[in-house]
């Protein structure tokens, strides 16, 4: 019988402290309307305190799914980690998330692919699964964007907040979870969205701190015009050849870049903005973060058997979309009961 990976629960966490566009608007020349208009946003969360790391995030949407689901931590077989601004260069911040759960039995590891990196592990997060080896795979994906955002850009501080989110993978024979994926990279895309310095080829010096250059730095109209089309793109594929029409599914769940790339994802798919897991407004682009937040939020309004098409896009470039199958039913929410 063919095994496949269902996710069986979720958790998330975002940070208390809420950086509105009207406090923006104090920081560099911006207005609430030209962001919203071109965004979507109207705040984003910011982790905020010394030695504050996107581990911190990390361990705390993991131990709410924990919570959440009855599973102890020592069961976990493998943790992965999705990030783009790891702790430190290593260990890996999949190791420290490990560790600040409990999760003694599991071995772990990061996964970077920019904002695709969720979708990138939770697809290979899905093979130790399917392929027999492993029960309990937990996928995270989180960023503190802050720490890499030059506040003094008018252009990219708008856009990134931080925050977490995560996955339980565990076995399926009911054809639910992970059904499948188009997943794609082109290096080519390199200079248009990247961090100049802080890597290997360009090592952290005095010369690289005064010219700015440990920050994010994309093209802006580039990015967006090849984000447009391939992310759409690929949901359209993974759609068509699995014969799903837009009757069939019941959400996309777009990563939340810019939400008129999520727009033209969806008309490009032909789906409703009903149909359109959507929070850019509240927490910004958290890179890694987005698409497990996405699922967290809108959980009490999935049910079992529910076709959900994910799709990401991200520097490197990277980009893919994976169809999901919903495994569950929502239990009560707590803070409604």
């Amino acid at each position: 019988m063919k095994i496949t990976a269902a996710v069986t629960g979720v958790g998330s966490y975002v940070p208390d402290y809420v950086l509105t566009n009207a406090e923006l608007e104090k920081m560099v020349d911006t207005t609430d309307e030209w962001i919203t208009t071109r965004t979507g946003i109207k705040e984003r969360r910011i982790l905020k305190g010394e030695n504050q790391g996107t581990s911190v995030m990390g361990i705390k949407a993991v131990q709410l799914l924990l919570d959440k689901t009855g599973t102890n931590a020592t069961d976990i077989d493998l943790l992965i980690c999705a990030t783009t601004t790891p702790d430190m260069v290593f260990p890996a911040t999949a190791n420290i998330i490990s560790a600040g759960v409990g999760a003694a039995n599991a071995f772990s590891f990061d996964m970077q692919a920019a904002c695709s990196g969720f979708l990138f592990a939770l697809a290979t997060g899905a093979q130790y699964i399917q392929s027999g080896m492993y029960r309990k795979v937990i996928v995270v994906g989180a960023d503190k964007m802050s720490s890499i955002v030059d506040y003094t850009d008018r252009a990219n501080c708008i856009i990134f907040g931080d925050g977490a989110g995560c996955v339980l993978l565990e076995p399926s024979t009911d054809g639910l979870g992970l059904l499948d994926q188009v997943l794609r990279t082109d290096g080519t895309g390199e200079q248009y969205l990247y961090q100049k310095a802080g890597g290997s080829r360009r090592p952290p010096s005095a010369e690289t701190v005064a010219n700015r250059e440990h920050f994010l730095y994309q093209e802006g109209a580039t990015v967006f015009k090849f984000a447009v089309t391939n992310m759409a793109n690929v949901a359209a594929q993974v759609m068509e050849r699995n014969h799903l029409t837009n009757d069939d599914v019941a959400f996309l769940v777009p990563h939340q870049a810019n939400k008129r790339i999520i727009d033209a994802t969806a008309n490009r798919m032909g789906v409703g903005p009903e149909k359109v897991m959507l929070n850019i407004q509240r927490y910004g682009n958290t890179t890694n973060g987005t698409i497990p937040l996405c699922l967290a939020d809108y959980e009490q309004q999935l049910r079992k058997g529910d076709n959900l098409i994910l799709a990401a896009f991200g520097g490197g470039f990277t980009w893919g979309s994976i169809f999901l199958k919903w495994a569950y039913d929502p239990k009560p929410d707590p803070q409604t009961v």
